[in-house]
C-alpha cells in the first residue's frame, strides 16, 4: 500500500475537518460529551472503515469469481469495555451456495483495514 495522508482541523467546539488528497469530510462528538453530534465521532468513523472496506473486498471479489451477489450489508458494533471487541455482522444476498457464503465470509476477514485492526499498526507521533 502507498503512503497516504489526512490531515485533521479542529474547528469550533470538537467538529473537525477533515482532508483527504480528494475529499473533505468531517467529525464530531456526541453531545453527551461535549460535541454537537453534527457527524460521526472518531470511533464511528473507524467502524465505517472496517464496514467500507468489508462491503468493497466482498464485491471485487464476487465480482472477480463471477458470483450472483446482489447486496451487502455490514454491521459493526463496538464495545470499548473491558476490552475493545468489534463485531461485524455481514448479509449477503444473491443465489449464493453453501460454499461461496462461506468463502466469503474468509475474504471479509482479509479485507484490508481488518487485517490491520488484527495485527495491530505501529504509531509514531511528532509535534511540530
Amino acid at each position: 500500500m502507498s503512503l497516504r495522508t489526512l490531515t485533521a482541523t479542529l474547528g469550533s467546539g470538537y467538529q473537525t475537518t477533515l482532508h483527504a488528497p480528494t475529499h473533505t469530510f468531517t467529525a464530531d462528538e456526541p453531545t453527551d460529551v461535549g460535541g454537537t453530534d453534527t457527524a460521526p465521532s472518531p470511533y464511528e468513523l473507524l467502524m465505517g472503515s472496517l464496514a467500507a472496506c468489508t462491503t468493497i473486498t466482498l464485491r471485487m471479489y464476487a465480482q472477480r469469481k463471477q458470483w450472483p451477489l446482489t447486496e451487502v450489508e455490514v454491521r459493526v458494533s463496538l464495545t470499548a469495555e473491558p476490552t475493545p471487541v468489534m463485531v461485524r455482522e455481514i448479509t449477503v444476498g444473491g443465489e449464493l451456495d453453501a460454499i461461496q457464503r462461506a468463502r466469503l465470509l474468509e475474504i471479509a476477514d482479509a479485507c484490508p483495514v481488518s487485517k490491520m485492526l488484527e495485527r495491530g499498526v505501529t504509531m509514531e507521533s511528532r509535534l511540530t
